[in-house]
């Protein structure tokens, strides 16, 4: 029993064989699928999936890459569109600056803007960060965001900043980048981490774990994230698979699982 917090079913990659992907998650014992919406048409198809398949749900929000692109609008339809009974969380959100898609100075002004909203919705927020640890935590005690925590997606960070991050209350969750031979900072990290605060993801369909790394991810693959931690810690995978799916019912409020 495992859950994919962070998937993206809405993309290209997946509109031949959507049906597919979900039943191949199920067949390996995936019993829930959080899949995140990335701009205003993102999120609207987003709900169309988790309207249409039983054990999906949504997090809704505007990626850094399209921070520039957004309109108070958009961010206005999507804050009605969050009150939906399977939105779960807002997100992703936060900084990029290793693509600096949108111009920085924007990425911030819109992460100040969405952690309020997250806050004024009261659902845990998603976070997105690359190259911009530093920042990212500021921003996120400036703006009090540890009212309504939530997730540190696809962590990549030291353990300062898992620290820093846990402190305020967030989970982290690990994509299948852990699998990789050359992450060996993130398995230092994650021999450190308390169990009960870890997630895992696939961010499908990119950062596809080894033995599948090169090709389209999927959520049927992040039992491999969790039998990698499983290594790690020197624990059956049954083991983490419980842990981790009780962390993503009580962050995401998954009643059901």
């Amino acid at each position: 029993m495992l859950v994919d917090t962070h998937a993206h079913l809405e993309m290209p990659e997946f509109e031949k064989d959507l049906p597919q992907v979900i039943q191949r998650a199920k067949e390996v014992g995936i019993t829930a699928i959080v899949t995140v919406g990335t701009n205003l048409l993102s999120c609207q198809k987003t709900l169309e999936i988790v309207g249409s398949y039983k054990d999906t749900y949504a997090i809704l929000g505007i990626h850094p890459h399209h921070a520039a692109d957004v309109k108070e609008e958009d961010l206005g339809r999507l804050k009605e569109m969050a009150h939906h009974e399977k939105v779960k969380a807002w997100g992703e959100t936060g900084l990029d600056f290793y693509r600096n898609l949108s111009p920085p100075q924007i990425q911030r002004e819109r992460f100040r803007q969405q952690i309020n909203i997250a806050k004024e919705l009261k659902l845990p927020l998603v976070i997105h960060s690359r190259q911009a640890t530093k920042e990212t935590i500021k921003i996120l005690q400036q703006e009090k965001a540890w009212e309504v925590a939530g997730v540190i997606h696809c962590f990549s960070a030291d353990e300062q900043a898992a620290k820093k991050y846990l402190d305020m209350g967030f989970y982290i969750s690990i994509p299948g980048v852990i699998t990789f031979k050359g992450a060996q900072q993130l398995r230092e990290v994650v021999k450190g981490l308390p169990l009960e605060r870890i997630l895992l993801e696939t961010d499908a369909p990119f950062l596809a774990p080894v033995p599948y790394r090169g090709k389209r991810n999927e959520p049927a693959f992040v039992r491999f994230t969790a039998q990698t931690i499983a290594e790690i810690r020197g624990l059956d995978i049954s083991e983490v698979a419980a842990i981790t799916t009780d962390n993503a019912r009580r962050t995401f409020d998954l009643d059901y699982i």
